[in-house]
């Protein structure tokens, strides 16, 4: 065993201790009630940044809550990594359904439960442990390190980009740190090399001018239910495309040697349908669901409205219905081509006896970092090192919009070394992250900045 893994191992009680103390911060930032509880929670880690061996820190006042800023920037000629996270979580909703309180942080099972654990307090507080960890084995860091750690990830971020923009020197670094994906199962270590982005739209028809009788009216006047949903119906041919025009233009195709990695992956479909609680499967014909969930772009209903939908029954025709619908797209796609072309192809396909009102409603790029780059490569090494297993490579089907701000705004990649899993309640009640992962995690991030020191 070496250094590294014998001062973690030392140390671990310590740090989960420090962890649940970072959990009881009520850091949720959709709430305004909780404003001073984020400032706060900012400050403690500073606090902490400092503690591990940073010699600048600082809390940043934006528009919404503070960024913490955080260096180390003592080893001449070396690369400089900034590492990304958020101390903000998810509100607690419902609160009945926690076996104990989501902010009063629980060991059990080798898993601590709180609000946060795994999205992404616990992750991001794995980083701050590695830079300690370093420094306490050996004179120096290996190379150079830079924190930005924000305050606004669940709620879209709107203060990061102008941050970003206003910063660019500050933030310069060779590559960008990220832990808030996930293992594809546990203890298996995981790079994720891919992030979806997403084209979310909301659609409007509208037909006669007030809600009419459907025996008097039905069979002379368009339906905007009924239409509505002949519309969403096209979207899809018979093979599971996507049917607006230009929607696969600008795709980049799975490469032989990407499709090999990814049939890797120990995919059990049963299993999959048995968990779901579904008979089959439905999908873009010609890919593994692994590739479709991942690698592919999609298009979904999220939800759909009109008419009338209480107890008994109310014979009308509606004058309105609507429906949010969500494309989650891959590498080279543009969000703003696409909602133009869905705008247009939704238009086209309206009847003149409806009218129709297409919107966007947001809009995010999806990443890809190649595979062969020398930050996946030292990431590798590191993660084989500390779990003693061979890691594999996935796509995530999920968007993270800040990784495409770093490479637009900072021209950096962005290493995606999740430590969590799908199954760790993140967003619901009784999240909980495991402990060995938080470990494990500890000593890849370590062994990463002396591997790409390196390179």
């Amino acid at each position: 065993m070496d250094k590294i893994q014998e001062f973690v191992n030392s140390n671990i009680d310590k740090f989960i201790d420090e962890l649940k103390d970072y959990l009881r911060f009520e850091s949720i930032s959709t709430l305004p009630e909780k404003k001073d509880e984020m400032k706060r929670c900012a400050d403690f880690t500073a606090k902490k940044m400092l503690e591990a061996g940073l010699d600048r820190v600082e809390v940043f006042e934006t528009p919404g809550h503070p960024v913490v800023y955080g260096e180390r920037l003592r080893v001449k000629g070396a690369p400089t990594v900034l590492i990304y996270g958020h101390y903000d979580v998810q509100p607690v909703d419902p609160v009945e359904l926690w076996h104990s309180d989501p902010f009063d942080p629980v060991v059990k099972d080798g898993k601590v439960w709180a609000r946060g654990a795994t999205d992404d307090k616990g992750q991001l507080y794995m980083h701050v442990k590695s830079i300690e960890t370093l420094l306490a084995v050996s004179e120096e860091l290996p190379l150079n390190v830079k924190f930005i750690i924000e305050g606004e990830e669940e709620i879209g971020s709107p203060s990061l980009e102008p941050f970003l923009k206003a910063n660019k020197k500050l933030l310069k670094s060779d590559v960008v740190l990220v832990s808030d994906t996930a293992l594809y199962s546990p203890m298996l270590p995981t790079l994720t090399y891919g992030l979806r982005g997403l084209c979310y739209m909301e659609v409007e028809v509208t037909g006669p001018k007030r809600d009419l009788h459907s025996g008097t009216f039905g069979g002379a006047v368009a339906n905007p239910v009924n239409i509505l949903a002949q519309m969403i119906a096209k979207m899809h041919d018979d093979k599971g495309r996507v049917t607006i025009p230009g929607f696969y233009d600008d795709v980049v195709k799975l490469s032989k040697k990407e499709r090999e990695s990814l049939a890797k992956l120990d995919f059990d479909q049963q299993e999959y349908m048995d968990h779901l609680g579904v008979d089959d499967l439905w999908g873009e014909k010609g890919y593994t669901v692994t590739e479709r969930t991942g690698a592919r772009p999609t298009l979904d209903c999220n939800g759909i409205w009109g008419g009338f939908s209480g107890a008994g029954a109310k014979t009308i025709i509606p004058s309105k219905a609507g429906a949010k619908i969500s494309m989650r797209l891959v590498a080279n796609q543009d969000p703003a081509k696409i909602a133009k072309n869905f705008t247009k192809f939704v238009e086209k396909i309206a009847p003149k006896s409806v009218k129709v009102r297409v919107s966007s409603v947001h809009g995010a790029e999806a990443c890809l970092v190649p595979l062969g780059s020398k930050a996946i490569s030292a990431a590798t090494v590191a993660l084989d090192k500390a779990f003693g297993k061979e890691t594999v490579y996935q796509r995530e089907g999920g968007s993270i919009p800040v990784v495409a701000k770093f490479k637009k705004i900072l021209g950096a990649d962005t290493v995606l070394m999740g430590l969590g899993l799908n199954t760790e309640n993140l967003h619901s009640p009784d999240e909980h992250f495991d402990l060995n992962h938080f470990r494990l995690g500890i000593i890849s991030s370590a062994y990463f900045m002396e591997e790409f020191a390196k390179k």
